[in-house]
């Protein structure tokens, strides 16, 4: 079973292989629910964020279903625009309290740069620096078990090595059919980093794609477990989204593998525009 497929990191830490993504799932019921289905259905891997302003709804539906929190990993972000050694420790506290949870098992940068300014790349190597050295204390205080990026580069993460202690032990990026991000997980397997795929549907785009459709056709199963089984054969970690309990059921029904041809033809896809 997928849901019992794990990863171990570089620091030892146990990881599952599936998560529930609650990105873009509004807070209150949608985020109750939704991720209380998940646990239902046999996730044990939860991710969220500050910035997604649903942590209190994701805690509470972590209390409610029941499974002892030693069994649930849950990962959370450092929202992108604070770049602060004390204002880390503040937010790490927040999200905590939100959780209903005394510690966290992964948390993140969610960004190298604010969002509001990400189109044009700057450079906040110093305020990452800053953020990620409260995160190596809070990790050796054992209120951490794992830290990583999310959304860096080979430049963002090559930029952070010269200031820090530990090297993240996750590095979280869109990866999906149409992006398969080459240079970056190959960087990063070389740096013992694990990758974990957010967004592996692209948020729905990616059912426009043909051979994804025909693919599905092929093995009898859905195109998002195509597209989801896609990034599990490229060694991530992956964290589909959804807010339909069989969907989300489905969506971890990845007991299959796709032949090596078919994964060729998917990677030969990049650069595609879904709009």
């Amino acid at each position: 079973m997928v849901f019992k497929q794990t990863k171990t990191l570089s620091n030892g830490v146990i990881i599952p292989l599936l998560g529930f993504g609650t990105w873009q799932i509004k807070d209150g019921e949608d985020a109750y629910s939704s991720t209380l289905a998940a646990l239902t259905a046999g996730y044990r891997h939860i991710d969220t964020a500050a910035a997604y302003r649903n942590e209190s709804s994701v805690g509470r539906a972590i209390k409610d279903s029941g499974i002892p929190r030693n069994q649930i990993f849950i990962t959370t972000k450092l929202e992108s625009h604070l770049k602060d050694y004390k204002q880390t420790f503040i937010e790490f506290e927040q999200s905590s309290i939100r959780l209903g949870v005394d510690y966290i098992d992964l948390y993140l940068i969610h960004a190298p740069w604010p969002w509001s300014e990400w189109r044009t790349n700057p450079d906040y190597t110093q305020g990452n620096i800053a953020a990620w050295k409260a995160m190596e204390e809070l990790y050796r205080a054992k209120k951490i078990r794992a830290i990583g990026v999310s959304n860096f580069e080979i430049e963002h993460l090559e930029r952070l090595f010269k200031g820090i202690d530990i090297l993240p032990h996750v590095n979280q990026i869109p990866l999906w059919i149409g992006r398969p991000q080459k240079q970056l997980r190959s960087y990063c397997e070389g740096k013992k980093i694990a990758i974990e795929a957010y967004s592996p549907l692209a948020t729905g785009r990616i059912f426009k794609l043909e051979l994804l459709n025909e693919l599905a056709k092929k093995y009898g199963k859905t195109a998002a477990q195509i597209a989801i089984r896609f990034t599990v054969e490229l060694g991530a970690i992956t964290l589909p989204k959804s807010t339909h309990p069989e969907r989300i059921r489905e969506n971890g029904m990845l007991d299959f593998k796709l032949e090596k041809i078919d994964l060729e033809k998917l990677l030969a896809l990049e650069n595609l525009d879904y709009r």
